[in-house]
């Protein structure tokens, strides 16, 4: 078995259009290779800085993740006239292993679909476009369409 504590540059476009491995960054990997019958076996963590903008509020923000990585590299060659993408197994090639396409494929699913700046965030009103935060009780007087014929009936201008 072998350890490794290393930070490595991030990979151009890491993430998604909402929330992304920040650039410039590196991917913080606490990775350990041990030799199995079949191939080598990739496991740890990898702690990354995350930028991100929240589907609710369209605010920036940052954060932080720390994902689990296991992955097994085998050691025999691929058949011959197999297709890379019927086949997601990795392969020890030329006495060594590629990790990148192991790390993005962790780390971008971990990311959430609709990233947020925090739990609580309110977002945005509908009606004008607001930030709720800002304005705590925002609400606005919204008339049933279907009673607006009778408005004139009482009145009042509303």
């Amino acid at each position: 078995m072998w350890k490794m504590n290393e930070l490595v540059p991030v990979p151009e476009d890491f993430g998604t259009p909402l929330i992304k491995v920040t650039p410039g960054t590196d991917l913080d990997l606490e990775l350990r290779f041990e030799a199995v019958h079949e191939g080598i076996l990739v496991s740890g963590t990898v702690l990354v800085d995350v930028t991100g903008e929240c589907s609710r509020c369209l605010e920036n923000f940052e954060d932080d993740l720390e994902v689990d990585v296991q992955e097994l590299f085998f050691y025999e060659e691929p058949p011959a006239g197999l297709d890379e993408d019927e086949d997601e197994q990795r392969w020890v090639e030329h006495d060594s292993i590629d990790l990148e396409p192991v790390l993005r494929d962790a780390v971008v699913t971990a990311l959430p679909f609709q990233p947020v700046c925090r739990e609580d965030c309110e977002g945005l009103c509908s009606e004008c476009g607001i930030l709720l935060a800002d304005e705590p009780g925002h609400h606005h007087e919204v008339l049933d369409p279907r009673w607006a014929a009778l408005q004139g009936l009482t009145g009042e201008d509303n």
